[in-house]
């Protein structure tokens, strides 16, 4: 088999002074194109905070404006006479709802080795006022002690937390086996 050979000299038949152009690929493009978007957007959005945020902050700043705005012809001549203005009276919030113990369930898993801890947390449990539902073992990993709420009942698990001197309280896994209706508490330990 013969290879066939290519002539000697310059492979090019450009001119001396001649230079060519390459275009970049258009994955090369397209990439630079997304990093550039990304640093406008992350530019953009860098000082801004939550939205709900922003809505409660409104809220609280039309009130005292339509409340001060509703005081004022009533009150024109108190301020005339007075030369003092008047402060708009302070926004009521709604009161929550005491939270009731006995209204509420509990259920109480073990997460530990140790037997029948679930049984005896449980028993305090409803030495402070609360129904304790069911009292098991729980399977899987929790990272310490915690009440676990469903939708809604945040207030409940505050003070369960706080009558047991639990310091960690998160909402329900929906994906998990905790309940949607009842108070969780997964024990890593003994408590204090």
């Amino acid at each position: 088999m013969t290879f066939p050979t290519w002539p000697a000299g310059p492979r090019t038949t450009r001119r001396r002074g001649e230079r060519g152009a390459v275009l970049p690929s258009p994955v090369v493009l397209l990439s630079v194109i997304a990093v550039i978007l990304a640093a406008v957007a992350f530019v953009a959005t860098r000082g801004d905070e939550p939205a709900e945020r922003d809505i409660s902050a409104t809220k609280a700043a039309a009130t005292p404006s339509d409340s001060a705005s509703d005081d004022a012809g009533e009150d024109a001549s108190d301020d005339a006479s007075d030369g003092a203005s008047q402060t708009p009276p302070a926004e009521e919030k709604p009161k929550p709802k005491p939270v009731v113990r006995a209204d509420h369930s509990v259920v109480v898993f073990n997460n530990t080795q140790i037997a029948g801890l679930a049984s005896r947390v449980g028993e305090k449990v409803t030495e402070a006022g609360w129904k304790v539902a069911a009292a098991d073992n729980w399977y899987g990993t929790v990272p310490a002690t915690t009440v676990y709420y469903p939708k809604g009942k945040k207030a409940a698990a505050q003070l369960l937390a706080l009558d047991l001197g639990i310091a960690r309280i998160k909402p329900a896994d929906t994906d998990s086996d905790m309940s949607d209706t009842n108070l969780t508490l997964i024990l890593t330990g003994e408590l204090d």
